[in-house]
């Protein structure tokens, strides 16, 4: 991501301990106007479409270059100003816990071999967030993935961000999630991201159905979200693009959500349970969402991502360039013959 720098502090153990002092928090209203400094990661999801590979290689993993997707999704975290990261995970991908986990025995290789940058490239993946880990022990659901973080956000707003979806803004712009958070401390409400698709895209995400705010041609109230609806049906082509900022009232709803299609607990039923009752905004932001559990979108978010790297990107142009001129000469000699 343009600009972000990883700075990350490991909570040690398998299980989640954590104390939350609530002290001086009100109801209602006052918990719209706590700061956003938590945010969950849901990342314990099987991962079937990219199998064989994620039969051991969780799809968060995968890399872009030489880091992975996750590292990406929580430099955007720090970025918007989160200070604290709860993981959400499965017994089958320690990996996670690995990555960020401290490694002494490998800093001192490194530095017997007098490799020194290279330490502080993996410093550069600890440092002042707190990142905790809560197992997941079946898998039903996002809106299960986010209710099992309940007892760690407390009574306090926070931001979700889809493990395996990497957000890009433009230029100049603040990251993803970023943008989602000042929406959030400007009208009082709990925000999702969105993005136009293609209609005949709509029977693959979540699609997003409001009314324009005045003041603003890119947010919406929302009146509702519909799950994968058929193309006729679709309210919109505004589809859910992978992040949000919740008030703490979400749980009530993912509480009492009712289990739908294979067991699986729908994140957007208890969204709108919330915008009955709270104001519940979309904003359609400046940025570009790279899929990574689609494969086209994974190789586009890798080679787009390795072309803008100081150090390969001019080699990496220069290999495609040739690939490119290699397919089309092969493309002419099989019409000649």
């Amino acid at each position: 991501m343009r600009g972000l720098v990883l700075d990350l502090c490991i909570c040690h153990g398998s299980t989640l301990t954590l104390t939350l002092s609530l002290q001086g928090r009100g109801n209602g209203d006052a918990l719209l106007m706590s700061s956003v400094t938590q945010a969950v990661i849901p990342a314990a999801g099987m991962g079937t479409r990219f199998l064989p590979l994620t039969k051991s290689v969780p799809k968060e993993m995968l890399p872009i270059v030489d880091t992975p997707v996750i590292q990406f999704v929580i430099a955007e975290a720090l970025a918007s100003g989160i200070t604290e990261i709860h993981i959400i995970t499965s017994e089958s991908k320690r990996v996670l816990k690995d990555h960020f986990d401290p490694d002494p025995q490998l800093e001192s290789f490194l530095r017997d071999a007098g490799k020194d940058a290279m330490i502080d490239q993996l410093h550069a993946i600890s440092g002042d967030a707190t990142i905790n880990y809560i197992y997941q022990k079946q898998q039903r659901g996002l809106g299960d993935a986010v209710r099992c973080a309940r007892s760690a956000v407390g009574d306090e707003p926070f931001a979700v961000l889809l493990g395996d979806t990497i957000i890009d803004p433009l230029p100049g712009v603040p990251a993803g999630l970023k943008q989602l958070i000042d929406v959030y401390e400007q009208k009082q409400g709990s925000v999702v991201s969105a993005r136009c698709i293609p209609r005949e895209w709509v029977s693959r995400y979540g699609i997003l159905d409001g009314q324009p705010i005045d003041d603003r041609d890119d947010l919406l109230r929302l009146a509702r979200l519909v799950e994968k609806p058929r193309m006729k049906d679709a309210p919109t082509n505004l589809a859910i693009a992978g992040r949000y900022v919740f008030s703490p009232r979400i749980f009530e709803f993912l509480e009492d959500a009712q289990a739908g299609v294979g067991g699986e607990i729908q994140l957007t039923d208890a969204m709108n349970a919330l915008a009955q009752v709270e104001p519940f905004f979309a904003l359609a932001w400046q940025a570009t969402r790279f899929d990574i559990g689609n494969r086209t979108d994974y190789v586009r978010c890798f080679v787009e991502l390795a072309l803008r790297r100081e150090d390969i990107g001019d080699d990496v142009r220069k290999v495609l360039n040739e690939l490119l001129a290699e397919r089309k000469d092969d493309q002419d000699i099989t019409k000649e013959v």
